[in-house]
């Protein structure tokens, strides 16, 4: 099993939007390293911390809680779609450019553990969203991080 972090808006599509559909696919992502992610390493089982990027005072940055890989790859379909933000004129159907994966919801945090929690705290040293300038939307995060921020920090 991996462990992985993934990053949406809150205001595009938050824990609590994944919570009320039970499972989505995660489309729009237009970044080639997160597609390999999606497409070459993520499997199904595998967990999720769900991160609301750009938060504000009232919705601050950092991790809202768990989701879990529920698909094999299968090609974004937004990419092929002219009305869709996310379309990509250059993708083909029969050689699709984007791929992605389903999510499924498995628990929100009683609080959401802030991103200045996870730069501060020494034991997540090495976690790639602490590096300055970390924009990838999807990033590989270990066991031992993944256990710590479910299992301490957001009690």
């Amino acid at each position: 099993m991996k462990y992985w972090l993934i990053k949406s808006e809150s205001s595009c599509y938050s824990i609590d939007d994944l919570k009320h559909d039970k499972k989505t696919a995660w489309t729009g992502v237009r970044n080639f390293q997160a597609r390999n992610f999606m497409r070459d390493e993520m499997n199904i089982g595998d967990l999720v911390l769900f991160y609301h990027s750009n938060g504000d005072k009232q919705n601050p940055t950092g991790v809202y809680g768990i989701a879990k890989v529920a698909s094999k790859p299968i090609p974004d379909m937004t990419q092929f779609d002219r009305k869709d933000d996310h379309y990509d004129p250059k993708s083909q159907k029969d050689a699709p450019t984007w791929i992605c994966v389903e999510m499924a919801f498995l628990e929100k945090f009683t609080h959401p553990v802030t991103l200045p929690e996870i730069k501060f705290d020494p034991k997540l040293e090495g976690m790639l969203v602490r590096t300055q300038g970390s924009r990838l939307s999807i990033q590989p995060v270990s066991e031992k991080h993944f256990r710590y921020i479910r299992e301490q920090l957001s009690k």
